[in-house]
């Protein structure tokens, strides 16, 4: 009888090897509370925002530790292709890392090799909060369980997209919607025809080559559209937006109820 690694399983990895659809939590907002609260909320992952989220790698931790006690598997998306910081969110118990703006397959490749323990990377030893949460076997297996997602969100991106999912390594892409807006049609707004043509060669491209494809969404019936397109992983808004869209909501049905008036118009909603 074979022993089993004694390692967390990266319990993505698992639906993605099945077929079902991955719902993500985004968490821009530095609380361990909301974070705690966010992973049992019936989503499969949470995502913690490092490049747009108002979060520092103090809070992080506090919120993968808070993560580790829900269902949910702990992400982070990092602010850029550092490796140093990659490693410090990766020992601090991130099951997976998002990294913006990987627009080549050389990009890609410096992402996987600053994730993965040698000899297939340049991670170095220093697990960490990595080895609590995973396990004693940590370090023997971490390589097979931590997800490594390049995003792919430039118009040089969308060029080198087979020559980025050929690199080894590369487990899942993640396209930013808002970002791919601003580099085919000029702007983030209702008119998308060229970005949205650029994410449904993506996604084809991903499925030929049978990697995973993830992507950001408006919110909830966006992210049902977006599986129904065929991306495995999706998020339905971030923390922030659904917060401020829950309260809007409620505002105008107490004032529409209780007569009230009308509900002050929203200044914006942080993305």
């Amino acid at each position: 009888m074979t022993d089993q690694p004694d390692i967390r399983r990266n319990i993505l990895r698992e639906r993605i090897a099945q077929g079902q659809a991955i719902v993500n939590a985004w968490l821009s907002i530095p609380s361990s509370y909301s974070a705690e609260g966010l992973g049992h909320a019936g989503v499969h992952a949470a995502t913690i925002d490092l490049q747009h989220g108002m979060i520092g790698l103090t809070d992080a931790l506090h919120m993968l530790q808070a993560i580790s006690a829900t269902p949910a598997m702990p992400l982070v998306r990092v602010p850029s292709l550092d490796a140093a910081l990659l490693m410090r969110v990766l020992d601090a118990g991130a099951y997976g890392v998002i990294c913006p703006m990987i627009s080549s397959a050389e990009q890609a490749a410096e992402l996987v090799h600053a994730c993965r323990y040698p000899p297939t990377g340049s991670r170095s030893f220093g697990p960490a909060r990595g080895l609590l949460y995973g396990g004693a076997d940590y370090v023997a297996h971490a390589n097979a369980e931590i997800l490594v997602i390049p995003m792919i969100e430039t118009v040089e991106a969308v060029r080198n997209i087979d020559a980025i999912l050929a690199v080894e390594g590369v487990d899942m892409i993640y396209i930013g919607p808002n970002d791919m807006a601003f580099a085919f049609d000029g702007a983030v707004g209702a008119e998308r025809q060229k970005s949205e043509a650029a994410i449904a060669h993506v996604l084809a491209r991903a499925q030929a080559a049978g990697i995973p494809a993830g992507i950001f969404c408006a919110d909830g019936t966006d992210a049902a559209r977006r599986v129904a397109q065929g991306f495995a992983l999706v998020t339905p808004g971030n923390d922030f937006g659904l917060l401020t869209r829950a309260l809007r909501s409620a505002v105008a049905e107490t004032l529409r109820e209780s007569g009230g008036g009308a509900a002050v118009a929203a200044t914006g909603t942080g993305y």
